[in-house]
């Protein structure tokens, strides 16, 4: 009787994580969607969903919360809470600092959101420091003419635009832009 309580009891607990990882999954990619709409601020409950039920999977110092650090940072810009979006993304990199083997794609996302809030901040030479390490990174791990390497191209290419260095900015834009087109005809002959 013991053992089959055990086994069920075991059961449960896999059941109740499988459950959780299924509410991080829906709770994430409904906080994506809502960045992507632009809706910044019905973003925010779902991101922090998405980071209490991965802090309950994976637990506080995981490199699996970084993901939903990095949403809460972007809700937090949009909406103009930099001080706030400051924290999320100082937790993150504290995070990735403590974890030797964090991957180059997850560190060229952190770099980037840490880029896009110098950059709302007008904090300018700063964000370009980050975005060229978030290009470097997803180059290495991407590709060269990855989507992922041609958003970060985008988002310098605004730095620049917003420094008033037009020849940099379009010169950038264009590689975007041909990234992007790259990408396109890779999937449709895929």
């Amino acid at each position: 009787y013991a053992v089959s309580s055990l086994l069920a009891s075991r059961q449960h607990l896999l059941q109740l994580e499988l459950c959780h990882k299924y509410i991080i999954d829906l709770t994430y990619s409904t906080a994506q969607k809502f960045l992507w709409d632009g809706k910044h601020e019905k973003a925010m409950p779902a991101a922090l969903h998405a980071l209490r039920f991965s802090i309950e999977v994976y637990g506080s110092s995981s490199v699996q919360l970084v993901p939903a650090y990095l949403l809460l940072a972007e809700a937090c810009i949009g909406v103009g809470h930099h001080l706030q979006a400051s924290k999320y993304l100082s937790q993150a990199q504290w995070i990735v600092l403590r974890t030797p083997d964090c991957s180059a794609a997850v560190q060229h996302r952190l770099h980037r959101s840490l880029g896009l809030l110098c950059a709302a901040e007008g904090n300018f030479e700063q964000a370009l420091y980050h975005l060229a390490n978030d290009i470097y990174l997803a180059s290495s791990t991407f590709g060269l003419k990855s989507i992922e390497t041609s958003g970060g191209c985008f988002h310098m290419a605004n730095v620049f635009f917003r420094q008033n260095k037009m020849d940099i900015a379009d010169s950038l834009y264009a590689e975007h832009q041909s990234q992007k087109l790259f990408s396109y005809l890779y999937i449709s002959l895929s």
